[in-house]
């Protein structure tokens, strides 16, 4: 083990998404610190592929602490009581992008910024898809666009900046490590 123990939390913000607490941890020597922390419900995301596996579906949408549309993969938060990560993704798939998918498969989980955030999160892919309806939920989903873009473009997207999304580098990342 480290050597490190956590003394105590207060919380000194609870939100919508997020609750922002004040944490006193002490080291291996004994020395208190205080850390601010982040406590977030978890999130997944999901890699949609089309045409055997050759085309991508992504979403553009508005990210309010950056100010700027990203070009992302579906993704949405852990927020339904009891409800498990694959269920999750498959809900949040078809409510951004209106596919269902024949195959759901874990492809990695990772923390998105540890060093203050306990945001957990789990990537997917999904394959043998079918429309279904879209069921846009929130300001930004109802104004996101879907975007279809070849696997192969990919390395160029993440080279030249547009796709900067860490959540989508990572899970597409796997897709092509994959093929």
């Amino acid at each position: 083990m480290s050597g490190f123990a956590k003394r105590g939390e207060r919380v000194v913000h609870r939100g919508h998404l997020v609750t922002v607490s004040e944490a006193t941890f002490v080291d291996p020597d004994g020395v208190e610190f205080e850390r601010d922390v982040v406590r977030h419900p978890g999130a997944v995301s999901v890699v949609p592929l089309l045409d055997g596996g050759d085309t991508v579906v992504l979403v553009r949408q508005y990210r309010s602490p950056i100010e700027a549309d990203l070009l992302e993969i579906p993704a949405g938060k852990l927020d339904v009581d009891g409800e498990a990560p694959d269920v999750a993704a498959a809900r949040e798939l078809e409510e951004e992008v209106g596919l269902r998918a024949g195959r759901l498969e874990r492809l990695a989980e990772f923390y998105n910024s540890p060093g203050f955030c306990d945001e957990h999160s789990i990537v997917y892919v999904a394959t043998d898809l079918e429309a279904c309806e879209l069921s846009a939920q929130g300001v930004e989903e109802r104004y996101m666009s879907i975007e279809h873009v070849a696997l192969a473009d990919v390395a160029a997207m993440v080279a030249d900046g547009r796709l900067v999304d860490a959540k989508t580098i990572i899970g597409l990342t796997l897709v092509l490590l994959r093929r």
